[in-house]
């Protein structure tokens, strides 16, 4: 079985990757539970720069196989893709999910909803000890809705409104929203790159 480490500390992200790549023979493992220390500087300018500075940052610090790491945010059409790769810190660097939907609506508040079109991103990176990667980008594309509405989910779910549904990610439950998420595409992408090996 191979150690494969994701390059975070989230374990329901484990438990998600997990489920897609169950057929791989993967022991599958945070990098808190792996034994990495500190923070990774995240400088790139694109989602696949980031994914790939988390991958190598836990592939050479650790003895492992594997490294898996994701990169996500949003793309506002009418705000020429931003916050992008500054989602998480949209409104500053110590902001909260709160104040970075608060400034996306300010940002957005003159604008008819045909008008608020936006694309929800995730790049995942699976990195081999050789140095060979795999490189998956899921998309999902939608509408910013005019205020904050349900309570599942974290990050801009309450304003991002799935292309042809009408409710926002926060209103689905788990189920809807894992069928439906950027980071399901990416992982669907990396599995079937995963399977021609």
């Amino acid at each position: 079985m191979k150690k494969a480490v994701l390059a975070s500390g989230n374990a329901h992200k484990v438990y998600e990757i997990g489920l897609i790549l169950k057929d791989f023979d993967l022991e599958l493992q945070t990098m808190k539970d792996a034994g990495f220390e500190g923070d990774i500087e995240e400088n790139g300018i694109t989602f696949e720069e980031n994914s790939l500075i988390k991958a190598q940052a836990v592939m050479d610090a650790l003895d492992v196989e594997v490294t898996i790491a994701d990169d996500s945010g949003l793309e506002v059409d009418a705000l020429k893709g931003a916050p992008g790769v500054y989602s998480a810190r949209y409104a500053g660097p110590a902001c909260d999910n709160q104040a970075n939907n608060d400034k996306l609506l300010e940002a957005l508040k003159d604008l008819p909803l045909e008008a608020r079109t936006a694309t929800f991103v995730t790049v995942i990176t699976y990195l081999f000890s050789t140095g060979e990667k795999i490189v998956a980008r899921g998309e999902v594309k939608g509408h910013i809705g005019f205020e904050h509405k349900g309570k599942n989910g974290f990050g801009y779910d309450p304003l991002f409104i799935v292309l042809g549904k009408d409710k926002t990610y926060a209103e689905m439950n788990d189920t809807e929203k894992s069928q439906l998420s950027h980071r399901a595409e990416a992982l669907k992408i990396l599995k079937a790159e995963l399977l021609k090996r």
